[in-house]
């Protein structure tokens, strides 16, 4: 064998330990999708260019799947969580909560059209075939994390912190099956973050 050979085989070893080693840094993480950014300073890649000729070679690979432009999963798209892709897609502090959380108790009966989402902007989209609403909380009660819990690898209001959510946003909103809801602990809710009492307004009586 000669010697380009052996640089070779040496570069293609070193490579290949280079890409066991990011996985498996990634897989030791228990998450399954990433930001670019993420991936750059997890991996110490500093060089852009660098770092795009990375993400694609491992696309082609199929190591890496693009959810989107900037946002990568180790997993294939329509296997992912979708309350994890869409608080990915929203890169900042953001929970499950209002509509998906009250139907999926109960609550409400009609199936909400999109994923609710609380986060630090107003915004709506698409996924993955999963529409997704994010209503913008000022960050002094967006960062309080009373009755938020992470499951499955998504932060998730509990019921309580959904109603207390959902009037906040709309103090009118209708409930169909208001008796199952936990009134006291949706009042501890409102008084931990802050909400202004008046939101239970219409039904502060209810017990």
């Amino acid at each position: 064998m000669n010697v380009n050979m052996l640089k070779a085989n040496k570069r293609n070893i070193r490579s290949r330990e280079s890409s066991g080693e990011r996985f498996s840094r990634l897989a030791a993480m228990g998450e399954q999708v990433f930001h670019t950014d993420d991936l750059a300073n997890l991996w110490n890649i500093r060089n852009v260019s660098t770092l795009h000729m990375t993400l694609s070679r491992y696309v082609s690979q199929g190591f890496l799947h693009r959810v989107q432009k900037g946002l990568y999963s180790i997993k294939r798209p329509s296997d992912l969580n979708p309350y994890v892709v869409g608080l990915k897609a929203l890169h900042g502090p953001a929970y499950i909560s209002c509509e998906t959380v009250l139907f999926e108790a109960g609550v409400i009966n009609q199936p909400p059209r999109s994923i609710s989402i609380v986060s630090g902007v107003s915004r709506r989209f698409t996924l993955v075939g999963h529409d997704y609403r994010s209503r913008k909380l000022t960050d002094a009660f967006l960062f309080n994390n009373a009755g938020v819990d992470t499951k499955d690898g998504a932060r998730i209001a509990d019921m309580p912190r959904a109603v207390a959510d959902t009037l906040y946003f709309n103090s009118k909103k209708h409930f169909d099956v208001p008796s199952i809801i936990h009134w006291d602990a949706v009042r501890d809710i409102v008084s931990a973050i802050g909400y202004p009492a008046s939101i239970m307004k219409q039904y502060g009586a209810t017990k």
